[in-house]
């Protein structure tokens, strides 16, 4: 039993992380500290300086633990870790998981390419980005192929050259075939370095040259070359425009973060400079969960962030000093392996361009806050209702079943999660019926819940033997709502099977009219009705619909892989080349059976044996 006034005695003074738990054992809040004695004692000590928020989540803390690390910087770190991978509720969390595409060269190579890469690797290649737009990338990346005949294919060169045919890319003037040698080493060389050029954003030398070669085609009045020059032309342009200098002496890379925030969220804007240039930008929602203030929000940020992107900037200015900032910048070195600064400029340029950020966000927050609530409505607000309707607070994870069994082939088990009110598909298993035999939805929804829970359980019981995180398992996560597509009758399945496994889950069942439309909700042996217009209901048969799809396609699935199956591979002696050449032969099943042993032992790949083992499987 966990005694909160004896474990805050047992505190340490020391640096560590703490996790707060609550009734479910779930993790709702994970922090860290310098002191861990001080900076949790506080919360559970009377103040009026508490916000509404944090009195509601030290009213949810059933118990807590704590781990103990050498330093400040180690704390950190292993925060980073936890948050990014269990997201409590009362963390401020990014609503953005962003991956971004870089421009990569392989300059290591011989002969180097230049593609799209989602992660930046020490393998000695060269790294342009982030970039905000794939699709941009992919433009950028056909220009410069284009422009400077770069290689795309993967043949291992020089060792490979000659060795096969030019590709296409040769025929349509996109490669100079360095795999044929029809490129010196050297030429290429000269190619690879503009590209860089290019790519660094000097664009004056390439815009001559095309402006040249486009007048030069028009005067000897090859103007099919002049207009593909001048459509070049145009592209480079366009590339050009879409990186604004920011400072023409200027070449280091940095990022520039600020914020705009209301009551309960907040938008972070990012400028991406690279050598100098604005590359691109852009913006994150951050569901505020405990109130902080701007200098918590923003380090809560840096902290998700760049704990996820693979590219750490030299310089990082944001709106205001940051406490944490001396840890913050010895973590994010360690990251990179050279020194990063944050910094918050208080004049000229560049206390400028952060305000350009700061007022990005605070129009993205504006333009954003109707789609937001409308979003809440049909998620979270959608599951409190369904909630207000049986009685039940604080609803987060749903699960719904349904069973499939359609023409007469063998019963299947769908399990699908809603997580505030958005489907987690990553947890939806799919269960083959074992113990029942023809279509029977009772028997087989006793079978699929009872090696749901006791799987849990077992799992449950094995990682606590271990020591491990309970949330390590698939099936440990139990529901706070079960939701049976069906009435009276799926509900009692459901509440035997979680009473003979000492299981208090609530069980609601979706009840529906006759014509299969869901009237209102089967809760307590009482039928609650519902709301037909409300975002409650709508999420209801979001659910019913999700469950019944997961089923159907698994059954379907499970149908098509037996129609491949052929009744030819049930013959001694018959593989899959013997197959195939026998309805090759001979077209369809029933020629194949009407067919002589001798007609049989004409075909190539069968001999005399094979031919009689099929003639007498069909005798």
């Amino acid at each position: 039993m966990f005694n909160l006034e004896e474990e805050l005695k047992k505190l340490p003074a020391q640096p560590g992380v703490y996790i707060m738990h609550d009734k479910r054992d779930q993790i709702i809040y994970v922090g860290k500290a310098i002191s861990l004695k001080n900076r949790v004692r506080q919360y559970f000590q009377s103040s009026r300086n508490k916000t509404a928020k944090i009195e509601q989540m030290v009213s949810r803390i059933a118990w807590f633990e704590y781990i103990i690390t050498d330093s400040e910087l180690e704390a950190l770190v292993l925060e980073c870790n936890l948050i990014k991978e269990h997201r409590p509720r009362y963390n401020t969390m990014l609503k953005d998981d962003k991956t971004y595409p870089y421009i990569k060269v392989t300059v290591a190579e011989d002969f180097p390419r230049v593609m799209m890469s989602r992660t930046v690797k020490k393998d000695k290649s060269k790294y342009f980005g982030p970039y905000t737009s794939a699709g941009a990338v992919e433009d950028t990346l056909d220009l410069i192929h284009k422009l400077y005949k770069i290689r795309t294919c993967s043949r291992n060169l020089p060792k490979d050259i000659g060795k096969e045919r030019p590709c296409l890319n040769y025929h349509i003037h996109q490669c100079g075939a360095p795999c044929q040698g029809y490129v010196t080493k050297e030429e290429y060389a000269v190619a690879v370095a503009q590209v860089q050029e290019f790519l660094n954003g000097h664009y004056d030398g390439i815009l001559k040259l095309l402006t040249d070669r486009m007048q030069e085609a028009s005067d000897r009045m090859d103007f099919e070359k002049a207009i593909e020059y001048r459509e070049l032309l145009a592209s480079v342009k366009k590339v050009a425009q879409k990186q604004k200098i920011t400072n023409g002496n200027d070449t280091d890379d940095r990022d520039v973060i600020a914020m705009a925030r209301d009551d309960t969220d907040a938008v972070v804007q990012v400028f991406f400079i690279r050598e100098g240039k604005l590359i691109g930008r852009d913006h994150f929602h951050v569901n505020v969960a405990v109130e902080e203030d701007r200098q918590q929000i923003l380090t809560s940020f840096i902290k998700q962030f760049y704990s996820g992107t693979p590219f750490i900037p030299r310089e990082i200015w944001v709106q205001e000093e940051l406490e944490e900032s001396p840890v913050l910048c010895r973590w994010l070195e360690m990251k990179r392996g050279r020194k990063v600064r944050i910094a918050a400029p208080q004049r000229g340029q560049k206390e400028r361009l952060v305000e350009l950020a700061e007022k990005n966000a605070l129009l993205v927050l504006s333009q954003d806050k109707e789609k937001i609530k409308r979003e809440e409505l049909r998620t979270i607000g959608a599951m409190n209702q369904i909630g207000e309707w049986i009685g039940l607070g604080n609803i987060r994870r749903v699960e719904a079943y349904d069973i499939s069994n359609t023409s007469g082939m063998e019963s299947v088990g769908s399990m699908i999660v809603f997580e505030d009110g958005r489907p987690k598909r990553s947890d939806y298993r799919k269960f083959r019926i074992q113990s029942v035999k023809g279509p029977n939805d009772y028997a087989s929804m006793r079978e699929v819940l009872t090696r749901r829970f006791r799987h849990g359980l077992q799992e449950t019981k094995e990682l606590e033997e271990l020591g491990e995180d309970q949330s390590l398992g698939s099936f440990t996560r139990f529901p706070d709502l079960l939701m049976m597509d069906g009435g009276r009758g799926q509900v009692n399945i459901a509440l035997e099977v979680l009473k003979e496994l000492g299981l208090e889950i609530p069980v609601c069942g979706m009840v529906k009219d006759d014509h299969h439309r869901t009237r209102g909700l089967y809760y307590q042996n009482v039928e609650v009705p519902i709301d037909r217009h409300s975002e409650g209901f709508r999420l209801i048969t979001r659910i019913q619909d999700e469950a019944h799809r997961f089923a159907i396609e698994y059954h379907r699935s499970l149908r098509g892989k037996d129609q491949v199956h052929s009744v030819l591979d049930d013959i001694p002696g018959i593989g899959p080349a013997r197959r195939k050449a026998l309805m090759r032969a001979f077209k369809s099943l029933e020629a194949v059976k009407e067919a002589s042993v001798e007609e049989l032992a004409q075909i190539p790949e069968m001999n005399r044996k094979a031919a009689e083992s099929v003639y007498r499987f069909f005798r």
